[in-house]
């Protein structure tokens, strides 16, 4: 009887993960960009994310000044530039609104 519960058990856990990827697939098949939802993240877009983005930028840019002491040496400044300084501010003023890869 013990190993018919487990079975069984089994059988239920593996119909509840193969239930939930077959829905979300299905849900990922009925979106298109015209929905309303969209309006919402575009409101999300601009008075949440792109905001957020222009204080990383900001901090960005004082990390930069605080880690020029090590990256002078190592001659990493470019690479440093471009994850504290230049991706944040791509990310705020050069992306499209909404991205859809947000």
């Amino acid at each position: 009887m013990k190993r018919y519960k487990k079975a069984f058990l089994m059988f239920l856990v593996s119909a509840m993960i193969t239930g939930s990827i077959h829905s979300n697939a299905l849900a990922w098949e009925n979106w298109n960009p015209n929905d309303p939802i969209t309006d919402e993240w575009k409101i999300i877009d601009i008075l949440i994310a792109r905001p957020l983005g222009i204080v990383a930028g900001i901090l960005g840019t004082g990390i930069f000044i605080l880690s020029l002491p090590y990256t002078l040496p190592t001659r990493g400044v470019d690479e440093a530039a471009n994850t504290f300084i230049k991706r944040p501010f791509q990310f705020s003023f050069t992306r499209k609104c909404p991205d859809e890869d947000m």
